[in-house]
């Protein structure tokens, strides 16, 4: 009987090397597996508090270029800052408004007494105006707007609240008060409402004649020329413009104009506002309704026309600039 014999120099059975060689795989398998989760979880870590120390840099360098100027409060309430400055930003442009406003009154005034001292304060020879009177300083200056066809109404002033003759004189000089009709020249120069209006000036010496068409749409020209004109013959610190049909008490007009006699840019009279009448053919309609705007728009405020007074100022920023 022949003793199966085992070949020790091929390392034994077979099957015993396979089985330890899948335990030591398996080994190895896991081993991988760990070394590679731990340092995958390093790597993620890493990166992580890199992006978070990114953004927290960002968000400092927010904060602090959010903070530049600015009070804690502010930055807490960021939302509710952002009226205040516009709020602020709206004080300061008419703040700014205001100055630019007062420059070009200064500016005005200043070139309209450069004026008047180039032409040496001349007075036209048809208005008996001499030089001492031109250089005179005046209360208030009245001019009544009147027409060709209103003579009784300029003989019903002069016999109530208008002084005649040497009383007028007087008035000016004590009391400075100048009194005037306003009245421009007829479409046909030299004709017959002029010759009668000349004529009525050579009598009472109370009438002020401008470089103007009469005519009924041409009234706002004509209250334009007449404080021109008013500025530059007279030096008073209000210059008034009413109707012939209306009557004064020069003692309350002077009360009330003195108390603004230290105030600038003073528009005194009865103040109103109405729409802007753009159809035709409508009592006071208005030729020119576009320069208020869209139709159905109402005129700013303005006082009546019958009677209202500027100060010397305003008369002189017209006079520049109509």
């Amino acid at each position: 009987m022949k003793i199966p014999f085992k070949n020790r120099g091929n390392g034994g059975d077979p099957h015993s090397r396979s089985v330890i060689s899948r335990k030591w795989a398996l080994l190895l398998c896991l081993g991988s597996f760990c070394a590679g989760m731990f340092f995958t979880n390093r790597m993620w870590k890493v990166l992580e508090t890199k992006a978070v120390l990114n953004t927290t840099e960002v968000e400092e360098q927010r904060m602090s270029i959010n903070s530049l100027g600015c009070s804690p409060d502010i930055k807490e309430h960021g939302f509710k800052y952002i009226p205040r400055k516009v709020s602020k930003t709206q004080n300061d442009v008419k703040n700014l408004d205001k100055a630019i406003s007062n420059l070009e009154m200064k500016i005005a005034v200043a070139k309209a007494s450069h004026d008047s001292i180039l032409n040496n304060f001349s007075a036209s020879e048809n208005l008996k105006i001499d030089e001492s009177a031109v250089k005179k300083k005046y209360l208030m200056v009245v001019g009544i707007n009147t027409a060709f066809s209103s003579r009784k109404r300029r003989d019903s002033v002069r016999s109530t609240w208008m002084p005649q003759g040497e009383k007028l004189k007087k008035l000016e000089d004590e009391k400075g008060i100048i009194i005037r009709f306003v009245i421009g020249h007829s479409s046909t120069s030299g004709g017959i409402l002029d010759k009668a209006i000349e004529a009525e000036d050579r009598k009472h010496g109370d009438i002020l004649r401008l470089k103007h068409v009469e005519g009924y749409l041409e009234l706002s020209a004509k209250t334009r020329t007449y404080f021109a004109t008013a500025v530059s013959l007279w030096d008073a610190d209000f210059y008034v413009k009413v109707d012939d049909d209306v009557h004064v008490n020069l003692a309350t007009l002077g009360t009330n104009l003195a108390i603004y006699r230290l105030k600038p840019r003073v528009y005194v009279g009865c103040m109103k506002s109405g729409p802007v009448l753009a159809r035709k053919g409508v009592k006071y309609h208005e030729p020119e309704y576009w320069k208020f705007g869209e139709y159905g728009n109402k005129y700013f405020r303005h006082a009546t026309g019958q009677l209202y007074a500027i100060s010397n100022d305003l008369a002189t920023y017209i006079s520049i600039n109509q």
